[in-house]
């Protein structure tokens, strides 16, 4: 196995480095920001492929990482829960969503009044917080360090790396996993920011997941956590602005207490906005041909979008076959 830099600690970047650690390679991860400072802190991370392809190698993807967050959910890992969910469409629906055969009790329904059709299902539930903090100390115990190093070109990794690994004899593997900032770095103009924003409540006891994606005044979601509750959302390709929107929160609020009424008069405890790194054409999971300086490979996993906490670890297992089928 090779020596193997991940850029990037998001939850892409994180699981990738886990599960090459695990499969034996040595790896350590350079990120511009603390996971904690990363665009997934912020994310709702509900299981739910959100606006992505009807390829197979995605739903594989999300396949694997269903059943991955499902056994930590049995496992008890800090910030992982099956979370019951109601999905209502405003339009009638011939036949289950492409992602169905990943969600073992997906089940279409009557819907309530107003609505064409809901589907109910289970699917796993991770609150940021804790869940990047168990993966840091996943791979503190894997003994991969985790690095503040801002890179500003591909190219200059290797050397970065022979001060990681002084004594190594041969280029570090490079697994570039940096979501937004790939667009630079990897040279894709396809990359670009998808700004949402959400607003944190306190949780007035509830238990179920409720979705409204076809809202005609956006899309809508409520999706409860152990001491509050996320409401959602908006999805605004190449808006980057993330400060504070009053008028947008308002909104939010409105559309989630119309949904869920029990909500009326919950505090309200914040507002967040981040910017999930989109690409048109979806996720790149791919080794770049052109490697880097010195004969170094390098492979990219970006571009996920809304939907990292969906397929990451479906992701880091590919990649983690990648090197193991390739390394000589």
């Amino acid at each position: 196995m090779p020596n193997v830099v991940v850029l990037g600690a998001g939850v892409v970047g994180l699981t990738t480095a886990v599960r090459l650690a695990e499969a034996g390679a040595r790896v350590a991860v350079l990120t511009a920001d603390e996971p904690a400072d990363t665009v997934s802190r912020v994310a709702a991370a509900v299981w739910y492929p959100t606006r992505t392809s009807a390829d197979p190698r995605v739903l594989g993807w999300a396949r694997r990482t269903f059943e991955v967050l499902a056994a930590h959910a049995r496992q008890e890992v800090p910030g992982v829960v099956m979370r019951p969910t109601r999905m209502l469409l405003r339009e009638a629906v011939t036949g289950d969503p492409w992602w169905a055969p990943a969600v073992p009790d997906f089940r279409a329904v009557a819907p309530p009044e107003g609505y064409a059709g809901q589907w109910r299902f289970t699917v796993p539930a991770v609150e940021m917080g804790p869940y990047l903090a168990w993966l840091v100390d996943r791979l503190a115990r894997l003994e991969v360090p985790v690095r503040r190093h801002r890179v500003d070109r591909l190219a200059d990794v290797p050397a970065i790396a022979a001060e990681v690994w002084p004594s190594a004899r041969r280029p570090p593997l490079v697994v570039n996993a940096t979501g937004l900032a790939a667009g630079k770095l990897a040279d894709d103009p396809a990359v670009h920011p998808i700004r949402g924003r959400i607003v944190l409540v306190g949780n007035p006891g509830l238990t179920t997941s409720v979705r409204d994606e076809g809202n005609p005044a956006g899309i809508t979601y409520v999706h409860p956590r152990s001491r509050d509750v996320v409401l959602g959302g908006t999805f605004e390709p190449y808006r980057t602005e993330t400060g504070p929107d009053e008028e947008a929160g308002a909104a939010i609020l409105a559309r989630c207490v119309a949904l869920v009424p029990e909500l009326a008069g919950a505090p309200v405890l914040g507002q967040l906005a981040g910017l999930r790194p989109g690409r048109l054409g979806g996720a790149r999971l791919a080794e770049d041909v052109s490697g880097l300086a010195g004969s170094a490979r390098l492979i990219h996993n970006y571009g996920h979008g809304g939907a990292g906490v969906t397929l990451g670890w479906g992701c880091a297992d590919e990649v983690a076959a990648l090197v193991l089928d390739q390394t000589p």
